[in-house]
């Protein structure tokens, strides 16, 4: 399979399975516990940490281990709305990920008011469109730090600054960014960070929370004092530890991004030069470096994506939290594309396994795809 859907979720890497396997076999103590067998389980849990800590350049103190990057962005708007000492208005935009968008709704639903910023035709965020929707009620601001469908890059530091200038709680769901493009704490004064492990070559079942020292905190989960106290449940041992390790390994192959995001230039340059009528979604070069968000004006995505699989090309219409869903991406109509084009539109994401002959077989055989279904496709009718 040449697979082009690393932002749905990527393979796990072999080094990061071999941290993992003696949590699952030998040491598999509780890390709450105190006798000796626990001991290895605990200072890995404190390894873990500090190599997610790391990677942000954050201190260990201040990450939150969860079950995934929809609980991490949970916890964050959860907190928003315990500790905004009254206040009950939430900033957000109309292109978050369903977990931010859902959890806001909830919040409406519970007396809340909710602005929702809409975004630019190339996906970007005015900075100043924040500015101006804060209001004294203000509890939390949450804005992503990089688009999950079309990798365009929203301008997190100036929206952190104003945010800290004004005394608001400010959140950026990560979990696209980290690993593909540099996240640092140290330099961005978020209070609130959400990181997925199964983004970045490391399990399923696994994320983690950034909390800068000082951020007031309400837990989401309550039960025993795990994590601090910050989270009750046993600890997922073996997908921390592996999420550690693929925290390790992405801060080494940082430098790797370059190579490719050389090969989404050369998949895009390909498929504008071999393919008429054709638009790439999102900011040209304000994007991660492995993300193409493609339209195929006058086909069905759907149709294209089934002629791919038979050709055992992995891509995606957006994001495989939706997947299955007939409505047309919430992200591209926001950006202002017709329901029409953005159910002819397809999201490439690249990764660093990612080589030439697979993106070269793509070209190859796109094409003439794309020929056959413009023929007889609905939406030509």
């Amino acid at each position: 399979m040449r697979y082009f859907d690393h932002n749905a979720t990527t393979r796990v890497d072999p080094e990061v399975i071999g941290v993992m396997i003696p949590f699952l076999q030998t040491h598999w103590g509780n890390p709450s516990s105190a006798y000796r067998f626990s001991r290895p389980v605990k200072q890995a849990l404190q390894q873990a940490r500090a190599q997610v800590a790391s990677l942000i350049r954050a201190q260990p103190e201040e990450i939150l281990f969860t079950g995934c990057g929809t609980e991490s962005i949970n916890t964050a708007l959860h907190l928003g709305a315990v500790v905004g000492r009254g206040q009950k208005h939430a900033i957000v935009t109309l292109v978050e990920h369903e977990a931010n968008l859902r959890y806001a709704a909830y919040l409406e639903s519970h007396g809340w008011k909710i602005t929702r910023l809409g975004v630019d035709g190339q996906g970007l965020l005015d900075p100043q469109a924040v500015k101006d929707a804060i209001r004294e009620d203000t509890a939390m601001v949450s804005v992503m730090w990089a688009n999950n469908e079309t990798g365009v890059l929203l301008p997190i530091h100036d929206i952190a600054m104003c945010c800290r200038d004004r005394g608001i709680l400010f959140h950026t769901d990560a979990v696209q960014a980290i690993g593909k493009i540099p996240v640092h704490v140290d330099e961005v004064p978020v209070d609130l960070l959400s990181l997925s492990a199964h983004k970045m070559n490391a399990p399923k079942g696994v994320g983690a929370l950034y909390i800068r020292k000082g951020t007031p905190f309400a837990p989401f989960l309550h039960g025993g004092g795990q994590e601090a106290g910050r989270r009750a449940g046993t600890q997922n041992m073996a997908g921390i530890v592996g999420l550690g390790k693929a925290a390790e390994l992405a801060s080494a192959r940082l430098s790797q991004k370059n190579q490719v995001g050389a090969l989404r230039d050369h998949l895009e340059q390909g498929m504008l030069r071999s393919i008429p009528n054709l638009k790439v979604n999102g900011h040209p070069t304000l994007r991660l470096p492995n993300t193409s968000n493609v339209c195929f004006d006058g086909i069905e995505a759907e149709a294209l994506l089934h002629q791919l699989d038979r050709l055992e090309v992995a891509a995606s219409s957006g994001s495989a939290c939706s997947s299955g869903s007939l409505e047309p991406s919430h992200v591209l109509t926001a950006m202002g594309l017709s329901p029409r084009q953005a159910l002819s539109s397809i999201r490439f994401s690249l990764g660093i396994e990612t080589c030439q002959e697979e993106v070269d077989y793509l070209l190859q055989h796109l094409p003439e795809q794309v020929r056959r279904l413009r023929g007889y496709s609905p939406l030509n009718q």
